[in-house]
């Protein structure tokens, strides 16, 4: 009886494992090749800061354009994850319109959608093998990002823990009208803080309802008393 042998080269690297095996039964040899992904760095505003002065990671600022123009990294990338949503379709418009009287208004967030290019905007820049430090405002889109990255052959990623609000002044140079840590906030809560957030959730909820529940507002008005 033909007996079964295993023969397993690895190749190591700093950030990935990379081996095949070969399986021999009886007299078949079967080649099975398999990858152990390199996970993501996240660090803190210093470690971040190390990689880049000493590792020679660059920075790519993956926030949308309004947010980066506020304030951003000096010499970073720009390669936004999301763009702005201009598509005319009535469930768009819809969806804007909500967006702009909440969102947009109080707290000075744009109304956007994945960028499609966003893979092949990085590509065209850096190869494969680049050290990338990956930042946006909370650290949750820089999460994203660095997962469409390792699905396209990036190994060498990190991004910063809670993103850009959590960088101390200085820990950067940065370019902008606004420190980093502030660059995401915008709208009416940085006039009137708490008093507009609770203002604005009474106003959206009243816009809701008239929206939804025409004929109920209607019935409310009449009933309100004229002067």
């Amino acid at each position: 009886m033909a007996g079964i042998s295993c023969y397993s080269p690895l190749l190591l690297s700093s950030r990935s494992i990379l081996g095949s095996s070969l399986l021999v039964v009886k007299g078949k040899p079967l080649r099975r090749a398999f990858l152990i992904k390199a996970q993501v760095e996240f660090v803190n505003a210093e470690e971040a800061k190390k990689l880049v002065a000493l590792e020679g990671y660059a920075v790519l600022d993956v926030r949308d354009k309004t947010q980066f123009e506020r304030a951003h990294i000096k010499n970073c990338y720009h390669v936004p994850l999301f763009v702005e949503n201009t598509d005319n379709d009535l469930g768009t418009i819809v969806k804007r319109q909500l967006h702009n009287n909440f969102a947009g208004l109080f707290f000075g967030l744009p109304f956007t959608k994945p960028n499609p290019a966003f893979v092949q905007s990085v590509k065209s820049q850096f190869s494969p093998e680049s050290k990338l430090l990956l930042v946006c405002q909370e650290g949750l889109r820089s999460a994203a990002a660095a997962q469409r990255l390792e699905g396209a052959g990036y190994d060498n990623i990190a991004c910063i823990t809670s993103g850009l609000q959590t960088i101390k002044p200085g820990t950067f140079d940065s370019v902008g009208l606004k420190e980093l840590q502030d660059a995401g906030k915008a709208g009416l809560v940085t006039i009137q803080g708490k008093i507009s957030t609770v203002l604005g959730a009474v106003l959206i909820c009243a816009l809701l309802f008239v929206t939804f529940f025409p004929d109920q507002a209607e019935q409310l008005l009449q009933m309100a008393p004229s002067s």
